[in-house]
């Protein structure tokens, strides 16, 4: 664990070359350390989401988390950007990953960066962790029961994400999946269905599925918190950071 490390507010080029802003966290030390690109889920780049940086700062990476819906506005709340951005169906494909390919870019401009970058999202994030390690060049990827990878939302359902299981032979990186057996999206079925396609292209990784555990149970502010299926599922992320980014 690092005892030391600087936090805050960073701005970063997206997609477009568009100024995004993004909450950062790394240690102080100069141990060379890989790269975490924390993407925020739907509800919006949210005292969670900096949290989460922080915890992998505190194991020893620098970490970032670009807030996507920065595109609404200079000044807004996060809470309206995030409701404007949902209003839109989300944030587009091509958008998300130029976005976290500007994210990975700034990390591995930092001091002490060994070039190794990894990404991990929780809920809408873990579809886009999905889709940015099968479009861009990363070390590792964690999907953290990201939905609508291999099934397409119901028609009324309130985003514009579609099934991206077709982008799978690209994918570029070892992939850890954690998922809730309680769960409806993705459900138990689309977890199965992508593990034996990976299966099927020879791609490394590795799925557990939590009994008693639904949606969002890494959220401690939630009713949805399993903290036992939580406290297991940080401890194989920090395993897996570790092996493949070299913290």
């Amino acid at each position: 664990m690092e005892d030391a490390m600087w936090a805050g507010t960073v701005s970063i080029t997206g997609y477009g070359n568009d100024v995004l802003e993004a909450y950062l966290a790394r240690p102080l030390g100069d141990a060379p350390r890989g790269g975490v690109v924390v993407i925020h889920h739907m509800p919006g780049y949210d005292p969670g989401t900096k949290e989460f940086v922080r915890t992998f700062a505190a194991h020893g990476f620098a970490a970032i988390a670009p807030n996507l819906y920065s595109r609404e506005g200079a000044g807004v709340s996060p809470d309206d950007q995030a409701a404007a951005a949902r209003a839109k169906g989300g944030v587009p494909d091509e958008q998300l990953v130029g976005d976290v390919a500007g994210a990975a870019a700034h990390l591995n401009s930092l001091d002490h960066a060994n070039g190794r970058v990894g990404v991990i999202g929780h809920c809408s994030g873990g579809r886009h962790a999905f889709l940015a390690a099968c479009e861009l060049d990363l070390d590792a990827a964690v999907d953290c029961y990201g939905a609508f990878v291999v099934d397409d939302p119901p028609e009324d359902y309130p985003t514009s994400a579609r099934s991206i299981v077709s982008r799978a032979p690209g994918l570029s990186c070892p992939l850890l999946g954690l998922f809730g057996e309680e769960d409806r999206f993705p459900a138990p079925e689309e977890v199965a269905a992508l593990d034996a396609e990976l299966t099927r292209l020879g791609k490394e990784h590795e799925f557990h599925t939590y009994p008693g555990a639904g949606h969002a149970f890494f959220a401690v502010e939630r009713p949805a918190f399993r903290p036992a299926a939580a406290k297991d599922g940080w401890q194989r992320i920090f395993a897996f950071f570790d092996r493949h980014l070299g913290a």
